[in-house]
């Protein structure tokens, strides 16, 4: 990817789509203590720190993909049942010794600063899903949860894999902060994140449910709604809960959940004017 000017969706899936994914420091160590215990631990005790993670929940279903993809009959959706399909033992074996994302970014402490933020913006947005997706009782909230974990995954990869072209990326938007994002992404990368983010699911054969949950296209459905309102709302509140997009925001939440403005701001642990809370948190890494 030196040529940037004539690289191809194809080519950035290629290039993304054939490296060993490197995970979180922290999945590492937790699932280190949890083997030491394999024998009692449960599956969900285990993907609850899949779940943290992104780039592990993303290795965990590509995995399952490419095990299961001639004999199962049923696509896998969630970590959970992943995990029972894989087994405990069998799944300790397989993802240990994984590359860590701190290592792989070791000399270029900027892109990791920047990936972790995305991360952190990831996991308030998939928290926030999922409380959604209990009040309105849907189907299966797990499913939710792991769609919204993933959907900036894109954005997560080009952090991982071109340092230096988001770093590019971020110094062009933050010198034209008018600027659309994709506009930037497409001058830099020659394709939009979104772009990519179907490309490589897609390419690594994630279930279609998921896929389809992650694509703001099918946004006339509750459940796709539900995870591209939690993925606005975090980008739009990253640095702070004055940006002008968030009353709109606010009010499709509203629409979505059927429950009024205090109701919602409430949750959110806003004050009632919808000023920023006393130490509101911004979008940064943990």
């Amino acid at each position: 990817m030196r040529d940037v000017s004539i690289a191809t969706l194809d080519g950035w899936v290629a290039y993304m789509g054939d490296k060993p994914l490197p995970v979180l420091a922290r999945t590492v160590r937790e699932l280190a203590v949890l083997r030491e215990k394999e024998h009692s631990v449960s599956a969900r005790s285990i993907a609850q720190v899949v779940l943290h993670d992104p780039l592990m929940t993303l290795r965990v279903l590509a995995f399952i993909e490419s095990r299961n993809r001639h004999s199962q009959h049923h696509d896998i959706t969630t970590i959970e049942r992943a995990l029972m399909m894989i087994g405990i033992s069998p799944f300790f074996n397989h993802f240990d010794g994984l590359p860590t994302l701190e290592d792989h970014l070791h000399g270029h402490p900027q892109a990791l600063l920047g990936v972790m933020r995305v991360i952190a913006r990831a996991r308030r947005a998939t928290s926030w899903a999922r409380e959604w997706a209990l009040m309105r009782h849907d189907m299966d909230v797990d499913e939710i949860t792991v769609a919204t974990l993933l959907h900036d995954v894109a954005e997560v990869l080009c952090w991982v894999f071109a340092p230096k072209l988001s770093l590019d990326l971020r110094d062009l938007l933050r010198a034209n902060p008018g600027m659309r994002t994709a506009a930037a992404q497409k001058a830099v990368f020659n394709v939009t994140a979104h772009e990519l983010q179907l490309a490589l699911v897609r390419a690594w054969k994630l279930p279609s449910l998921l896929v389809e949950l992650m694509d703001g296209r099918h946004a006339a459905t509750p459940r796709t709604r539900n995870v591209s309102l939690a993925i606005d709302l975090a980008r739009h509140s990253a640095k702070g809960w004055d940006d002008p997009a968030l009353p709109d925001d606010f009010a499709a939440i509203e629409a979505l959940l059927r429950v009024s403005h205090e109701t919602l701001l409430g949750r959110l642990g806003l004050p009632m004017d919808g000023s920023p809370p006393p130490g509101a948190a911004s979008d940064q890494p943990e």
